[in-house]
């Protein structure tokens, strides 16, 4: 598969690719093959961030702008079948970040953890390392810094020569950072996975796997973080959207005479 002709779906606005996980895989494969052509940036997008993208327009831009935007959410994979696209399963960031990990750990990938709270990036990297025996996690560094660290930091990463940058930020600060910073950048790839270095660290539980397969992991993390209500508000005035898009894309057929 040739990543740059790879199928698209647009859903208000925002490109979404139609890969599954062995697809997106290989696309990322490609992008760490072809590090001579800069860095290429991976988004894993979900309907809030793409309810979010309607209002910032730069948000937007750097969606359609980057080399690989996965299906992560339920919602978005209802998203690319409702507007009639066959959309096979989400891609969700945790979910693309270990099969990395793993392929990374075959192919002698290096890779650069950059996030959550202190120590946490650390922990995490650890136990990516016990689950795939030969991977090298070349530099961790959490995100609590300013931006006069930010030179710094650039300088670490680079000096760590990694094939791939995850940076679990926070959505959608991690994609604002990475796209600011990616000319700066000598990483063949990069990409942002919101919490998922809390899981894979063990602070924060996964959803049980009933919730994953029922594509209620959504759901099991706004019963286990009451917090998140007033962010999945947008989850209905998104659906809403879709429908319009939809209701907009038919065309009247011919006048009947």
């Amino acid at each position: 598969m040739d990543f740059e002709d790879m199928a698209t779906v647009n859903i208000l606005g925002c490109k979404v690719h139609l890969v599954d996980m062995p697809a997106a895989l290989e696309v990322i494969t490609q992008m760490v093959n072809q590090e001579a052509q800069g860095c290429k940036q991976v988004v894993t997008l979900n309907a809030e961030i793409i309810y979010q993208a309607g209002r910032q327009k730069e948000l937007r831009r750097i969606i359609n702008q980057a080399g690989l935007v996965t299906a992560d959410g339920i919602g978005t994979v209802w998203a690319a079948r409702t507007l009639g696209y066959p959309q096979k399963e989400r891609v969700s960031g945790i979910d693309l970040l270990i099969n990395i990990c793993s392929r990374a750990a075959a192919q002698g990938w290096k890779i650069y953890l950059l996030g959550a709270a202190p120590g946490v990036a650390l922990k995490a990297g650890r136990n990516l390392q016990q689950l795939y025996p030969g991977l090298t996690v070349c530099g961790c560094r959490d995100g609590y810094f300013s931006s006069h660290d930010e030179p710094g930091i650039i300088a670490d990463i680079n000096a760590q020569s990694p094939h791939i940058l995850v940076a679990a930020l926070g959505a959608p600060k991690q994609e604002y950072w990475l796209n600011r910073n990616r000319e700066l950048l000598k990483v063949p790839v990069c990409m942002g996975v919101g919490g998922s270095f809390d899981v894979i660290a063990g602070v924060k539980q996964r959803a049980p796997q009933l919730f994953i397969k029922l594509n209620l992991e959504w759901f099991y993390r706004l019963l286990t973080e009451p917090a998140r209500f007033r962010r999945q508000l947008a989850l209905p005035a998104f659906a809403l959207k879709v429908l319009r898009q939809k209701h907009s894309l038919r065309r009247p057929g011919p006048e009947q005479g």
